[in-house]
């Protein structure tokens, strides 16, 4: 591995908290995981932790590390409150709820010193650790106590450590009932049950356990205004207000959420009083299928989306060459996960960059839309389909698993007030006013050409789509000029595409040696990182966010104007720099280096900050 070539990845290496360095109250600043098995009900118990801190004013995370099976197996789930707005994955656990015996063991172990353990107290796990906080808590007497249905037990166990980590943290339990009964607005008795677990576990811990931790969380404002919401909620939500009529999908983690959420909102707000659906949602037979559906119901006018992951994408190829030489519209979703092949299906990714940049065989180059957040899933979304049909093209939008399942605070999205562009559409009237309808002439110097809409009322409005070689006027051809001439355009219509997809985030001072450049959910680790990397050693650098390929104009400036400039992404290849690469000057090449993180979960801020001092050599 060179110098400028550096992976992130590996075991996680455990180091001292903060609290053991110190000393002092920790406040509002750490991580708690949630270690549980997959199908024990844990999942109710953790949003409503994850949003009583969020209600009281303290900026939140959360992730859910979850195995590809339906039950049984171990589960995570982590919940980061940094009163300094820090959303990445924190590297190191400082509070452990061990709730999965099969793990607790090697759990513990895996804290870093100064850390808390919050327990079963048969479990006895402080005979592991010294150095460690311990908490025993009898889980199993405290849930038999308020829930006399033992078969219920399972589920409201997990709330008992609501209420023992609320009564160690200081936590207002005002706020911790409020989103208990929100989590289960719709019944009445089990919110009452589960608010009595909650109750049984604060009053347990606050009899019988003596605080020796530093963690305490304490009343902000810092969440006013703000949501929580998912990145493929988002995306949905801003699909519908695109005025998506056509949905084809076939089911695969993690997107398959994004369809079911969409499906949701058209039933509530596409539904005309009369009970008839303005769109149709088709579950295919598969991903081909679906995709194929896509680009027919753009050709015919629909405004037509799919979400898929990688397996998916790939079965998409043939029809992504159709989609890019017919020059037909179509919006897909890609929300990444760790492949090749199966891979791990539950684990984040950045690695579908280089495959969907070229899908198909040929040369072909397709647009991609690249999210940061989900306040620009549910942007991204929108603008998706209106490049889709002003490029006449399939654009793809990434985002990736801990984007798209995971909670995010967000500020509330704005209602969108740029109108629905919908291209070069000629009515029948415009086809008469002109001097004859030729489907790929660039008549504008864009090379994006005219098309009209099936049925479009006049005898010169017709023409033939077809994957096979065409000349200007859609005419079945194999001559030379003719595939020259149009594959030419087809390039030439993706250099206007830098003009039209979203430009980059700059931030910094500009004029610093050292750049860096990420894209997606690195974003948050990479924000972190920068702060770190000045207050720790002194180097201040200049930041460049990609939001979109083809690149624009911005990220070619940036690269130009520093030494050396670090591309930090989530995937083993190196892929945007790799595209980077084939994008610049030979001159520029040279300058870029890589920070790669490919272990399945999201990329910290440590790691990064460890890797970019160790290539600097501080």
């Amino acid at each position: 591995m060179s110098t400028g070539d550096v992976a992130v990845g590996g075991r996680e290496a455990a180091s001292a908290t903060s609290a053991q360095v110190s000393g002092k109250p920790v406040v509002n600043d750490f991580s708690i995981q949630i270690a549980t098995v997959n199908g024990s009900g844990s999942q109710s118990a953790n949003s409503v932790l994850l949003r009583s801190i969020f209600r009281m004013g303290v900026p939140v995370s959360g992730k859910n590390l979850f195995p590809s099976n339906i039950a049984g197996l171990p589960t995570w789930y982590t919940i980061r409150a940094s009163k300094h707005g820090y959303v990445a994955r924190k590297k190191e656990i400082d509070i452990l709820i061990a709730m999965n015996a099969e793990t607790a063991k090697e759990d513990i172990l895996s804290l870093p010193a100064g850390a808390v353990a919050i327990y079963e107290e048969a479990a006895n796990l402080a005979q592991y650790r010294d150095d460690v906080t311990c908490y025993a808590v009898p889980f199993d007497k405290l849930t038999a106590g308020v829930c006399p249905e033992a078969k219920l037990r399972k589920l409201v166990k997990n709330m008992i450590y609501v209420g023992v980590v609320a009564e160690i943290l200081s936590m207002d339990l005002g706020a911790v009932e409020v989103a208990l009964r929100k989590q289960f607005a719709k019944k009445q008795k089990a919110a009452d049950l589960n608010w009595a677990a909650v109750q049984a576990g604060y009053e347990f811990a606050k009899t019988s356990l003596v605080k020796r931790d530093p963690f305490k969380l304490e009343r902000m404002h810092a969440t006013d205004g703000k949501i929580i919401i998912d990145g493929n909620a988002a995306a949905a939500l801003g699909c519908m207000f695109a005025g998506v009529t056509v949905v084809t999908w076939y089911p695969i983690t993690p997107s398959s959420s994004l369809v079911e959420q969409l499906i949701d909102y058209m039933k509530k707000y596409r539904v005309e009083p009369d009970g008839k659906a303005s769109f149709a949602i088709v579950q295919a037979e598969d991903e081909l299928a679906a995709v194929g559906m896509v680009l027919g119901a753009g050709w015919a006018g629909a405004r037509s989306m799919t979400a898929t992951s990688g397996p998916g994408i790939s079965l998409m190829a043939e029809f992504a060459g159709l989609g890019y030489f017919a020059e037909l519209p179509g919006v897909i979703f890609d929300v990444q996960r760790v492949g090749p092949s199966t891979g791990m299906p539950t684990r984040t990714a950045q690695s579908d960059l280089l495959s969907i940049a070229f899908l198909s065989h040929g040369d072909t180059k397709h647009v991609m839309l690249l999210p940061g957040s989900v306040k620009e899933c549910f942007e991204f979304a929108m603008e998706a389909f209106n490049l889709a049909e002003r490029m006449q093209t399939p654009v793809f939008v990434l985002s990736d698993l801990d984007l798209g399942m995971n909670n995010w605070m967000s500020e509330p999205f704005a209602y969108p007030e740029k109108p629905i562009d919908r291209g070069k559409v000629l009515t029948a009237e415009e086809v008469a006013k002109g001097n004859g309808f030729a489907r790929y002439k660039d008549l504008d110097g864009d090379a994006i050409p005219y098309r009209t809409i099936p049925g479009t009322d006049h005898p010169l409005a017709a023409y033939f789509t077809r994957g096979s070689g065409h000349n200007e006027k859609a005419q079945y051809s194999e001559r030379p000029d003719d595939y020259e001439n149009n594959m030419e355009r087809l390039a030439r219509k993706f250099e206007t595409a830098r003009r039209l997809v979203p430009a980059p985030v700059v931030m910094g001072p500009g004029n610093q040696k050292v750049g860096l450049i990420a894209f997606g959910t690195s974003d948050f680790a990479v924000t972190e990182s920068r702060d770190q990397l000045l207050k720790e050693f002194g180097l201040e650098t200049d930041y460049l966010r990609v939001r979109a390929y083809p690149f624009t104009k911005e990220v070619h400036k940036f690269i130009a104007s520093h030494e050396r400039v670090y591309v930090i992404e989530q995937n083993r290849d190196a892929q945007l720099a790799s595209l980077l690469r084939l994008d610049l000057p030979a001159e520029q090449i040279g300058k870029l280096r890589s920070v790669r993180h490919f272990n399945g979960l999201p990329i910290d801020a440590r790691s990064v900050t460890d890797e970019l001092v160790m290539q600097e050599g501080i």
